[in-house]
């Protein structure tokens, strides 16, 4: 099975890591009970950490590095698409390069922490909405409202799982659905324009 490459904000990984893996965690207080035992009160889901490592090979083996660091420097969160996992909201917060110098190789490891916006696994059906008929032609931004079709969010939808599913790339169904604010984010109910 041929997986998509993995990107993160404007770098794409010339082959996918080597070793992927996702902590989850979850916030716990546990309160001592006078005369009893204990309590522990769930405080909800905390970050997750997403932490590989992985190889460029080949004459711009450090050329493909140093593009990497410069995305690891530019400020702020960025989109994360990973070819098996959901999309996800991350930092980039560690880099190292994990081997002695040598020609055309690199080893290197990387830590991506999430901030928390619901997460929703994976997902299901597509159903066409019945939408009033438009003598309009299709712009080039997709296709006319008369052609256009919906899906009906499940519980365990990402957008990622969706357009992956449709054939489609996830920055076209962002914009065909300007109404989602949050890429992350979405409900059960909510219809999502694909084609």
């Amino acid at each position: 099975m041929l997986l998509a490459p993995m990107k993160y904000k404007d770098f794409t990984w010339p082959h996918n890591p080597r070793t992927y893996t996702i902590q989850y965690q979850r916030s716990m207080a546990d309160h001592k009970v006078p005369f009893g035992r204990y309590h522990l009160q769930d405080l909800g889901p905390a970050r997750r950490i997403m932490k590989g490592e992985g190889e460029f090979v080949g004459p711009d083996a450090y050329d493909t590095f140093k593009a990497l660091a410069a995305v690891f420097y530019s400020d702020g969160p960025g989109l994360l698409i990973h070819p098996v996992w959901q999309a996800a909201n991350v930092y980039f917060v560690e880099l190292s390069l994990a081997q002695e110098p040598r020609p055309g190789y690199v080893r290197y490891t990387f830590t991506f922490w999430e901030s928390y916006d619901d997460y929703i696994p994976c997902a299901r059906e597509v159903t066409a909405a019945a939408s009033p008929a438009s003598s309009a032609p299709a712009s080039a931004a997709g296709p006319s409202r008369a052609q256009a079709v919906y899906y009906t969010v499940v519980s365990g939808d990402t957008l990622w799982a969706i357009a992956r599913r449709q054939g489609i790339t996830l920055t076209q169904l962002i914009a065909w659905n300007p109404q989602i604010k949050n890429p992350n984010l979405i409900h059960p109910g909510e219809k999502v324009r694909v084609r």
